[in-house]
């Protein structure tokens, strides 16, 4: 068996035309390259990946220090891609390749932002011993402390850790979910593991990055995304978008997905094969979210997944519970160039008040046609979507109150803190504004313990069952920290 049919003999066969690779015995006098154990180590790969010539590649396979596993596995019935999981046969299709000679050779268009896998391709991986890295004692380096609330959960995420179990933290926006974490990281790390955190999105792995990188100074820390650099880092602790797992196979001791509920992971059974396949099969997963879908709560409930809530923020104070407030054919108004008089008013007071605030929108149509309106009388006013350039300026415009408000699709309904805020959905009855997304808008409110008030308003058109439901968790996530002591007020 060779990787490539050019130059070798031709009796040599391409890897889809067999049925099971050979694993070859480890030979321990063999002097393995190092560089090539540090970027595989944990990984599956293409040949284009490395910086090695296939035939130094091939002699580390024959000599048990390299696996090849197909890139797509093909039978009468069905076509699957090995590194993203896709069974979907309008998603593959086939080209004549230089590589194997054949004038059909199957590859997967789903991952191909990643190089094509197609049937010739293996995915090598490292099958030699593991890179050893020092242990550190006590890698964790923070002098804050926790909450009740919070204290609980990180006891519970440590013991998952230890104990390589599965376990989800319920937690409402704004508690310290990061903080929670630093235990159970802490714990992995000084027992030699090797951890993840996964998240669907960029702005939240370039969060993460920093704060991480502050409470454990001692540890390498990976930071991956789309661009990145340091790809082929062999890092203790690695902080990624749920993308760039499709390069890992069976690397992590433990993964911590964060925004479990997030688009685009909830959407993408692709990212949710590369988080499996990213994990050892003695691992513990370490679900956070402060909205699991509804299918999690019954689980929950009736006792079928372990999980902890954190039903209260840190400073003490309730969650902000959502009001409704009908403005009637919103859309119609619209047509004439007009907003409803129950949304104006709204707008009005708060810009009488230096008040800041945020106002949701569920198109970036509409969004604009209410930007062109408001700005006949609010000539500051910005808007942002996720195609936006200059998103992340205008975030920032807003933070540095140069702005006094910001329009915005439901890309902002996660992952960004503003202190002094009220928050409006307008057109809160359409379909885009789900239980989960409802609940996190909400939470962008009173997060600061300087301003734990703060006013969030639904603008409907017709209460929806999101609506109710997103209001009706709020109001048991309050009556949960009452209970348990959790707040003050």
């Amino acid at each position: 068996m060779t990787p490539y049919i050019n130059d070798f003999p031709p009796e040599s066969l391409t890897i889809s035309s067999i049925d099971t690779i050979p694993k070859q015995p480890l030979n321990e006098n063999y002097s393995y390259n190092k560089e090539l154990q540090q970027i595989l180590c944990g990984k599956q790969l293409l040949f284009e990946n490395l910086p090695h010539s296939i035939e130094e590649i091939h002699q580390h396979f024959e000599n048990g220090y390299i696996s090849y596993r197909k890139g797509i596995i093909k039978t009468k019935s069905k076509i699957v891609c090995a590194r993203c999981g896709n069974k979907d046969r309008s998603l593959f299709a086939s080209f004549p390749c230089a590589r194997c000679g054949e004038k059909e050779c199957t590859y997967c268009r789903k991952c191909i932002m990643m190089g094509r896998v197609s049937e010739c391709t293996p995915l090598i991986g490292w099958c030699g011993p593991e890179h050893v890295r020092e242990l550190a004692e006590h890698p964790l380096i923070w002098a804050g402390n926790l909450s009740p609330g919070q204290q609980i959960a990180s006891d519970q995420v440590k013991q998952a850790v230890i104990e390589s179990k599965e376990f989800l933290v319920w937690a409402v926006c704004g508690a310290g979910k990061t903080e929670v974490l630093f235990e159970g990281i802490n714990a992995a790390l000084a027992s030699g593991k090797r951890i993840c955190i996964a998240t669907p999105r960029t702005d939240v792995v370039l969060e993460l990055g920093p704060r991480l990188k502050a409470v454990f100074p001692g540890i390498q820390v990976a930071v991956l995304y789309g661009g990145s650099e340091g790809r082929h880092l062999q890092a203790p602790l690695t902080i990624a978008t749920t993308h760039q797992l499709l390069r890992y196979y069976k690397a992590f001791d433990t993964v911590i997905l964060d925004e479990v509920d997030a688009f685009p992971y909830t959407a993408d059974e692709t990212l949710q094969y590369a988080v499996r396949q990213s994990r050892k099969e003695t691992s513990s997963m370490i679900y956070l979210t402060a909205t699991p879908s509804q299918k999690w709560q019954n689980e929950c409930r009736s006792g079928k997944r372990n999980f902890v809530t954190i039903p209260a923020r840190y400073h003490r104070h309730p969650l902000p519970i959502p009001a409704f407030k009908w403005c009637g054919n919103w859309e119609k108004s619209l047509k004439k160039d007009k907003l409803p008089s129950a949304v104006t008013q709204w707008i009005k007071k708060r810009h009488d008040n230096r008040k800041q605030f945020l106002l949701f929108l569920p198109k970036i149509d509409k969004m604009e046609k209410v930007l062109t309106i408001l700005r006949k009388t609010y000539p500051k006013i910005q808007a942002v979507h996720a195609e936006d350039p200059d998103r992340k300026d205008k975030v920032q415009m807003m933070r540095n109150k140069e702005i006094p408000m910001l329009l915005t699709t439901t890309i902002l309904e996660r992952g960004v803190t503003f202190p002094n805020i009220d928050v409006a959905v307008f057109g809160a009855e359409d379909r885009i504004f789900t239980e989960s997304a409802l609940v996190q808008i909400a939470g962008r409110v009173g997060r600061s313990s300087e301003y734990p008030k703060g006013e969030i308003t639904f603008f409907h058109y017709g209460k929806t069952e999101s609506m109710v439901n997103a209001q009706k968790q709020i109001l048991k996530m309050n009556t949960e920290a009452k209970k348990k002591g959790l707040i003050d007020h």
